[in-house]
């Protein structure tokens, strides 16, 4: 296969991480900024039902990307990967701009949310052509034996550009008064899109097309139809649902589970102030980065199945240690509380675990196509009213006629929901001590003075090495999967699937586990779930190609 110098491998390399790095800081601003989100475009009133409604809108751009991988895929093994990501970066860049201009629900109503999902749609399709086309164009010309480690730079760059959105949102949030943020400050990352997209357009020009594809091109190669040779000719689509179940249906849920989730479960659940966190995982993440390369480096050497694999079985087994941890190191007065003083619901219309789970699901899914109703029933309203205090619950049987019974350890039990004494018997407890008043006057958060710093950033620092695992080899690999004449359609549909689906939505997922069932880390059950999946499927049913040419 034709190959370039060196200098022209890092040349393609630099321009094309620069650009996906920007698309990525455009697609992650809105994911650090939902919680905020809730409640500036959606009806006030419950701040639970607003956070949840933010993270489906998070949710949302994801939803797209497959079909964004089509679209773009389909034009990039037509017309070349060249123009097809030059594309998708103008569309990205645009909407995200729009994204810091438009008007709150305060001031358009229903119209509001609605144009915020419209931006995110348009921010999904874009990053669903984009990816696929970087990593192909790194790929197709990178030498053999080394394709791996080139194309692990663009793995880089997801996490990279997450670090830069937390780096810009965290320095705008400490330049502005809280109340002035809120206002107007959070547009300001979201506009300085144009002048990163700017540079990107400048970048990306500047490329030439893949010699791989070049060359297959002017041997009349190439196909008219990518998407029917990629989905409807088994040999192939057996090919496409393996690399989704096997690989990156897994890999999608270790990477949020590991980035995202860690910083919702840290500020939301925690109650960790937005300050440390944005440190503790912005510092994770540049820790953690070059391992990125090292996994890319180390499949060239041993296989890109043995890394991934071994991500996805490290995941599974520590996880709920993991993130136990975290509520040990950042909020020591929580979890000693938990542990003394645990909160349980007895009521009749208690469910098993995996009917909770489910109904959890379809609640959330409820309250996003919906409008928000009033609590039906006592549990409800219970459940809503604990979820507001962030107080950690467990949900345990009673008799069917019995009423609901609050029950906190060392406290006299509550019969029926009343809000007084809820507060009553948590408060006696240590409930209201979790969190202190910070210098504002306004901010409560867990104790500063009480956080183990060191400790919680070794354990973001594991879940990102996870991350590099999963993550640094799989370009390589998904490449070395499908031949050149429809490699970019086929190899971004089961990405984006697995990221855009199965990981995208996550959060949103594990969040309303955790707001159904009271327990802080039931969410973790779905990233286990799927990672063991994938870890079953991909050891049984694909194959190893690391040392073998691309096939045309």
């Amino acid at each position: 296969m034709p190959t370039t110098r060196p200098q022209s491998i890092w040349t393609v390399v630099t321009a094309s991480s620069l650009g996906t790095v920007f698309e990525w800081y455009d697609f992650y601003i809105y994911g650090i900024l939902a919680a905020s989100f809730g409640k500036l475009f959606f009806p006030p009133g419950d701040e639970t039902l607003a956070f949840l409604a933010s993270l489906g809108l998070f949710g949302v751009g994801f939803s797209v990307r497959p079909f964004g991988a089509i679209v773009f895929g389909r034009l990039g093994d037509l017309v070349g990967r060249k123009h097809t990501f030059l594309i998708t970066i103008l569309v990205m860049g645009f909407s995200t701009a729009l994204v810091g201009l438009l008007p709150t629900y305060a001031t358009i109503g229903a119209w509001a949310p609605f144009l915020l999902v419209l931006l995110r749609l348009l921010q999904g399709l874009a990053l669903g052509g984009e990816y696929g086309g970087a990593a192909t164009y790194v790929a197709e010309h990178a030498p053999p034996g080394k394709r791996g480690l080139y194309t692990s730079w663009i793995q880089t760059t997801a996490t990279i550009g997450l670090l830069l959105a937390l780096v810009v949102v965290g320095s705008i949030r400490g330049m502005l008064s809280p109340a002035d943020f809120e206002a107007w400050g959070w547009r300001v990352p979201f506009l300085l899109s144009i002048l990163l997209l700017a540079l990107s357009v400048y970048i990306r020009l500047r490329l030439h097309e893949s010699p791989v594809f070049a060359e297959m091109k002017a041997q009349g190669k190439g196909t008219r139809t990518p998407i029917r040779d990629s989905f409807l000719v088994w040999a192939n689509a057996r090919v496409v649902l393996r690399v989704l179940l096997g690989a990156t249906a897994g890999q999608g849920v270790v990477w949020y589970a590991g980035q995202f989730y860690a910083l919702y479960f840290l500020t939301n659940t925690l109650k960790l102030h937005y300050t440390d966190a944005y440190w503790l995982v912005g510092i994770a993440l540049a820790i953690g980065t070059p391992f990125f390369v090292v996994c890319g480096w180390l499949s060239d050497r041993i296989g890109r199945k043995k890394v991934i694999l071994t991500g996805f079985l490290l995941a599974a087994l520590t996880y709920f240690p993991i993130f136990r941890g975290l509520t040990e190191a950042a909020n020591p007065v929580l979890a000693q509380t938990m542990r003394a003083a645990p909160v349980v619901l007895h009521t009749g219309e208690q469910q098993n675990d995996v009917e909770l789970a489910l109904a959890a699901v379809v609640d959330a899914a409820r309250k996003i196509v919906m409008p928000p109703v009033a609590a039906a029933s006592e549990l409800d309203r219970a459940r809503q009213h604990l979820n507001g205090r962030g107080v950690p619950f467990t949900i345990a049987p009673g008799r069917p006629d019995a009423p609901l019974l609050l029950d906190v350890a060392g406290q006299p039990e509550v019969r029926g929901y009343d809000k007084a004494a809820f507060d009553g018997a948590l408060d006696a407890a240590g409930y209201g001590q979790t969190t202190v008043l910070l210098a504002d006057g306004v901010t409560r958060a867990a104790d500063p003075a009480a956080v183990d710093r060191l400790r919680v950033l070794l354990l973001l620092t594991l879940l990102v090495f996870y991350v590099a695992l999963v993550y640094g080899p799989i370009a390589a690999y998904l490449v070395e999967l499908f031949p050149t004449r429809i490699r970019y359609t086929s190899m971004s549909l089961p990405y984006h699937i697995g990221n855009g689906w199965f990981g995208g939505f996550l959060p949103l997922i594990a969040a309303s586990i955790v707001a159904f069932t009271g327990d802080i880390y039931a969410g973790l059950w779905y990233p286990i779930v799927i990672a063991l999946l994938s870890l079953l499927v991909g050891a049984l049913l694909l194959r190893e190609r690391h040392h073998e040419d691309l096939v045309h």
